[in-house]
């Protein structure tokens, strides 16, 4: 009987009572042709690879990452809370020891929730991966914690939940957002003033190849996570880098996908986009299993894989040199880069628009950081959004030091109801939640 090198988990969840329409890409047939494609090809019949089923996640487990406005329950379904928890099954599991490594295949997807959530952008609601990693923080202590986003489309929610975290290593690899939604994810987004170069962003030309891929993998993001030293790794495993998705640019492949994930030796897999149906996701996502599985995955094709009409050019291959160069340059001159960032006094602020494409939503904010070298800093964000609402939401950090800890608490102690409909405080040294 065939056996699994590295035992690994598998949780499906297809979400059959949520979708954005009844013909929109980011549907339930996303899983139901994967799942086909992993019962034909038997990889559930492999020594070693199991099947789990999802937990659900909690209030409280998405109240460590999000202020939700009005709360939790107003801005998701039943399927956002196990869709999280598929994923937070895979990091119990892991965690636990019970299998090596783990790959949710889940949906709603989350890389694109932020810390305030209005409702959803780019079909997220909540952010299934900081989930599932800080209820890992909360329950089993982990601290560095890597996390390599290979969705087509920048990770900005993650992004953003993880800007001013030093122990958080967000790189992303995806389609150069001059050229495709939502706008972002460039190397000058390179994290906080307390978190300089622990975000790391690859934007790639549009029709990168394996070759492209595969060269930014080795020469850019290896050798970052080999510096950083994270205790896990996360893959956020979007597959819409295929060539045959209907709504991106690039040109990978399955095989592609699978030696990605071969070389990044990712703990947990979680899956984000991907929306060629029936043409890539089974054989993109039976490549990411029988790889993270340690087992061979050199006959998957897709069935009108043609090399020949994936060849990439010279001008690709040089522009893709240039972004691991670069990236490579801020990632070693971080501590340079952070002095030059706190030109101020005590803290830092910036302001933003937010735009919910799927809600049609319209979101201000205004965030304040303090400066720190002993934590990630206390944060302090106003919130108002197109349809009224207007809020406070206060942050302490995992791993707050007194100073932080009593600056957060004068802000929300001296946040005023009368300015604001919601002031939460988000407390992570005592894992609390409060709402005045």
């Amino acid at each position: 009987m065939l056996r699994a090198k590295n035992t690994t988990g598998l949780v499906f969840f297809p979400a059959f009572d949520w979708a954005i329409s009844p013909t929109h890409p980011e549907r339930e047939e996303r899983l139901l042709y994967t799942q086909d494609q992993v019962l034909e090809e038997g990889l559930l019949d492999i020594d070693g690879i199991v099947e789990l089923k999802p937990d659900i996640v909690t209030v409280e487990d998405i109240n460590r990452v999000h202020f939700c406005v009005p709360d939790a329950e107003a801005v998701t379904t039943e399927s956002h809370f196990i869709s999280a928890g598929g994923a937070k099954t895979i990091g119990k599991a892991v965690l636990d020891k019970k299998i090596e490594r783990g790959f949710a295949l889940v949906r709603p997807p989350g890389h694109h929730a932020n810390r305030v959530v209005h409702g959803a952008r780019g079909f997220c609601n909540i952010n299934i991966e900081a989930v599932m990693i800080e209820y890992l923080r909360a329950t089993y202590g982990v601290d560095r914690v890597a996390i390599v986003d290979t969705d087509c489309h920048h990770g900005d929610g993650t992004q953003d939940i993880y800007w001013h975290d030093p122990d958080t290593l967000f790189i992303s690899i995806h389609q150069d957002g001059r050229t495709l939604y939502p706008g972002s994810g460039f190397l000058n987004e390179f994290g906080g003033p307390n978190a300089v170069g622990t975000t790391i962003n690859l934007p790639l030309p549009p029709e990168t190849c394996d070759e492209g891929f595969l060269y930014a993998v080795e020469h850019a993001v290896l050798p970052i996570l080999d510096e950083f030293q994270p205790e896990l790794i996360i893959n956020s495993a979007g597959q819409d880098n295929h060539y045959s998705d209907p709504i991106t640019n690039m040109s990978f492949s399955a095989q592609g996908y699978a030696r990605l994930t071969e070389m990044l030796k990712a703990d947990i897999a979680v899956l984000e986009g991907g929306y060629s149906i029936e043409g890539a996701l089974p054989y993109v996502n039976a490549g990411i299993i029988m790889a993270m599985a340690g087992i061979d995955y050199s006959y998957l094709r897709e069935p009108d894989y043609n090399p020949d009409h994936l060849r990439q050019p010279a001008s690709i291959k040089a522009e893709i040199d240039k972004v691991c160069e670069d990236a490579l340059k801020l990632w070693a001159n971080r501590h340079e880069l952070t002095q030059a960032l706190r030109s101020r006094d005590g803290s830092d602020s910036r302001s933003r628009q937010i735009f919910y494409d799927t809600d049609n939503i319209l979101e201000n904010q205004y965030e304040t950081i303090r400066f720190c070298d002993d934590c990630a800093g206390a944060l302090r964000i106003e919130s108002s959004s197109s349809y009224g609402a207007n809020i406070l939401g206060i942050h302490i950090p995992r791993k707050a030091c007194q100073a932080c800890i009593d600056q957060a608490n004068e802000w929300f102690d001296h946040g005023e109801y009368g300015n604001f409909s919601q002031i939460f405080l988000q407390d992570r040294v005592k894992d609390r939640y409060l709402i005045k």
